[in-house]
């Protein structure tokens, strides 16, 4: 069984972005929409819309993380003091591959070999340029397509609908 082609994206022009963060990532993330915007991206803004120092990132990394879900092709962007949270949040739902970068390497690769359709980012860890950078690395990488990148990707897809563990080597 190969990878549905709607799953896997190739991006060389401009996409629909999805990004949400919580109050850690919040300057990151206006930061990003301009700069996406000014990119030619179109961004769907899932908040926070207001800064508040007590919100929660569940709300708006789900939003984020399930219009990418729902909108095969489009990406997304999650953001947190750390980012680790917001990853576990997005992975949650169903059909999202997100990765936590933390260099431009991680970036790529979360492209390049998995094929993650949303990438977190800690607000907190990196500088705004390095951070934009990694958001500017994760959009122009395109997924290799290589057969044992798809094959994992396959046996995760399989795991998640069927709940069944793949066999063992």
């Amino acid at each position: 069984m190969g990878v549905r082609p709607d799953i896997s994206t190739c991006h060389t022009g401009p996409v629909r972005v999805y990004i949400g963060a919580d109050h850690a990532g919040y300057e990151l993330k206006n930061h990003l929409v301009s700069w996406l915007k000014e990119h030619g991206h179109e961004v769907v803004d899932c908040g926070p819309t207001v800064y508040d120092a007590e919100d929660d990132y569940p709300p708006f990394v789900l939003r984020a993380a399930e219009g990418v879900a729902g909108d095969p092709g489009s990406l997304g962007v999650v953001i947190g003091g750390s980012g680790n949270g917001e990853q576990i949040a997005a992975n949650k739902v169903r059909g999202i591959r997100a990765a936590l970068a933390w260099s431009e390497d991680t970036a790529k690769l979360a492209r390049e070999h998995n094929d993650a359709n949303v990438i977190s980012i800690g607000g907190r860890m990196h500088p705004q340029e390095e951070s934009t950078r990694f958001v500017e690395l994760f959009l122009s990488t395109p997924y290799s397509g290589a057969e044992r990148h798809s094959r994992r990707i396959e046996q995760l897809a399989s795991y998640e609908a069927t709940g069944e563990l793949p066999p063992l080597p």
